[in-house]
């Protein structure tokens, strides 16, 4: 059956974002994130994408972190959710600016206390000699933190990638998949084109 083509992407994604997350048994908000390192090169790592409108698609992390460091310098990414389950993947390119403080402070304050302890334990990316001592910070970080509310720190928060440009792909016999490409005009407007497989 081919994808439908709605005048606006976000209609589409709101669909099967939808469907993902009631598909697939764990982690269905994961999708790869592609940056660009300082060497030219792209690297790529599994996020979880956790809030979403017509401004674009947010994740956390740590801003020291290879990817946080990869954004602050060239701020364009790209990010691919795939469902196994349902043979479907949405493709997103785009700019990326640093979240509202406000929207990161609400997220954090709504994670697993350990998680939050952990934004503040872990140098991301960085080498250290094991993990003994990464659950020794923790554990410094825990009575750092003892009995009171444990504040965002100031390297951690989120990214929003604002697409230029999304893609839907669907599964096909014989290779023969569906796409749909979105493309955003100058103008702000959406444009769609089927591709070929």
């Amino acid at each position: 059956m081919p994808i439908p083509r709605p005048d606006s992407p976000y209609d589409l994604f709101r669909e099967w974002w939808s469907a993902g997350h009631d598909a697939e048994p764990k982690y269905p908000d994961g999708v790869s994130l592609a940056t660009i390192g300082e060497d030219g090169i792209p690297a790529v790592r599994v996020v979880l994408l956790r809030d979403w409108d017509e401004r674009g698609f947010v994740f956390y992390t740590n801003y020291e972190g290879a990817k946080g460091r990869d954004l602050m310098a060239r701020p364009v990414a790209a990010l691919c959710a795939y469902w196994k389950t349902l043979d479907r993947q949405i493709r997103i390119r785009g700019t990326v600016e640093v979240a509202e403080g406000e929207l990161s402070d609400a997220y954090f304050a709504g994670r697993p206390r350990e998680s939050q302890i952990g934004a503040w334990a872990s140098h991301q990316s960085s080498i250290i000699a094991g993990r003994d001592e990464l659950m020794r910070s923790v554990e410094e970080m825990s009575r750092r933190f003892a009995g009171q509310p444990v504040p965002r720190p100031p390297h951690w928060g989120g990214f929003r990638v604002k697409p230029v440009q999304i893609e839907y792909w669907q599964e096909g016999e014989f290779r023969l998949h569906d796409r749909l490409q979105y493309t955003q005009g100058e103008d702000g407007s959406w444009s769609s084109a089927i591709l070929s497989p």
